[in-house]
């Protein structure tokens, strides 16, 4: 840390207690700021069940905080994706040629082997329960101190600085203000944060409806064991994929292979006509069963595993671009900022960098003045936009080519996954492939921050507004 005393005691306030809220909490306390606070309208941190792939890039920073070890025992370490379709086409790379052949809906379009994966990038990928992520990050920041103040929701943002305040508001008690020198808004997707920030700036990036939905399905393993082809899903290694007009699957084991989570992207047909607010809702077993009928018999009975009255359906929602992230002494994080949808498998990822270049830029101010601050939140800015927005768009193009109908560009597609099988070309699905990967999984983000924020620092002009 540059300053002295006064960048020690400054007074952050951390406004959710998601993945970017813990990350940024124990990485500000890692990089030695004494006063760190969590508020999070939830009365604990019950996350709902489900799994979450865990790339290099993530790991790399969760090492330096001291908490992947503990996360990385209960995860498995994926060596290999299939990805399969629906419906099987013969494919003839001589004559570019496919001819539809009815009846194999499990059939393996490519297979990509991930075994250096941790050679290349200093850590394997992994896939864990979100429940165990987010739970050993906690147990760092409970460790190192971090004051959380949960069952209290922030509306609004009333100030952006010098000294940037807010109204907490308990579940049982009086609202109160807080004010701080640095409020950092994790407050994700319905982020309230960001309606104050843009409002201020006579700004708008309304939440974008994608038209598609999730169901996220937990199953365990003595659900699965005594059929022999769904055992061999959950002993694996290994992602699965199977890919559909307008809709795929994936999963992977969790929790040392006691748990098989699925995951799905389909066209929503019951968030339509709700509320912008609404998110989920509870599913019904045969909707599940009419969205998923092409995708054949394993699938089928996989899904019939679910208990009836357990489906539950995800809306998936982004919005556009911000025109900033940073105003006074309040900057957005994570989902309040760049939403992205699951195809590249990097929302909690993102959100994770954006609290390791945090810690790093905040440490690395001159002072402690709003002024310095609202510089060094530029720098974070500068840093981190331009990547999040890229992968944002990647994400939402890789779920296109996954789900393609019939026609040319799926031609064009499946002609890919051919030459992969032949050793040859590119991956349509972008998560596997290998220049993507080193994009994503090369990039040291804390480094960049560090290397670049002197000469950032420098160029910028302070908010006219302080």
């Amino acid at each position: 840390m540059n300053g002295t005393n006064s960048l020690n005691n400054l007074h952050i306030a951390v406004i959710g207690a998601g993945m970017g809220g813990l990350a940024c909490a124990l990485a500000l306390k890692k990089h030695g700021f004494d006063r760190v606070e969590v508020y999070e309208s939830a009365s604990n941190l019950g996350f709902v069940g489900a799994g979450i792939q865990m790339a290099p890039n993530m790991a790399r920073i969760l090492d330096r905080l001291g908490c992947w070890d503990d996360i990385a025992k209960e995860a498995t370490n994926i060596k290999s994706t299939s990805i399969r379709r629906t419906f099987e086409f013969e494919i003839s790379l001589q004559c570019k040629r496919l001819t539809k052949a009815e009846g194999n809906t499990n059939k393996e379009l490519a297979f990509v082997e991930l075994l250096d994966i941790k050679e290349n990038y200093g850590y394997p990928h992994m896939v864990g329960h979100r429940s165990s992520l987010a739970g050993n990050i906690y147990e760092g920041c409970k460790r190192e101190k971090v004051a959380f103040f949960f069952s209290t929701t922030v509306e609004s943002i009333t100030t952006f600085g010098p000294k940037p305040s807010f109204i907490a508001q308990p579940r049982h008690g009086n609202a109160y203000t807080v004010e701080a020198d640095i409020i950092l808004a994790a407050d994700g997707i319905k982020s309230n944060c960001r309606v104050s920030m843009l409002k201020e700036l006579n700004a708008d990036a309304n939440v974008e409806d994608t038209g598609q939905s999730a169901y996220r399905i937990m199953l365990k393993r003595e659900q699965m064991e005594n059929d022999p082809e769904l055992k061999e899903l959950i002993d694996s290694d290994r992602v699965t994929r199977w890919i559909g007009e307008k809709r795929h699957i994936i999963a992977y084991p969790v929790s040392n292979k006691n748990i098989y989570n699925i995951s799905t992207a389909h066209p929503d047909t019951h968030f339509a006509e709700a509320p912008s607010a609404t998110y989920t809702t509870r599913g019904s077993k045969s909707d599940m069963f009419h969205t998923y009928s092409s995708f054949g018999e394993l699938c089928h009975r996989m899904l019939d595993l679910v208990p009836e009255g357990e489906v539950c359906e995800w809306k998936l929602r982004v919005h556009a671009p911000l025109p900033t992230w940073v105003h006074g002494s309040v900057a957005l994080v994570g989902d309040a900022c760049h939403p992205t949808l699951p195809h590249l498998n990097q929302g909690a990822g993102q959100a994770i960098e954006d609290a390791g270049v945090l810690a790093v830029v905040l440490s690395k101010c001159p002072d402690g003045s709003p002024q310095s601050i609202n510089k060094a939140l530029q720098v974070y800015e500068r840093v981190r936009k331009e990547r999040a927005e890229l992968l944002v768009g990647l994400a939402a193009a890789s779920g296109k080519a996954l789900q393609l109908g019939e026609g040319a560009a799926k031609e064009e597609r499946d002609r890919q996954f051919a030459a992969l099988r032949a050793g040859k070309g590119p991956v349509p699905d972008k998560w596997a492939d290998g220049d993507t990967q080193r994009m994503i999984f090369g990039h040291d983000c804390m480094k960049v921050a560090e290397e670049s924020f002197d000469e950032i620092f420098k160029s910028l002009t302070q908010d006219a507004r302080l």
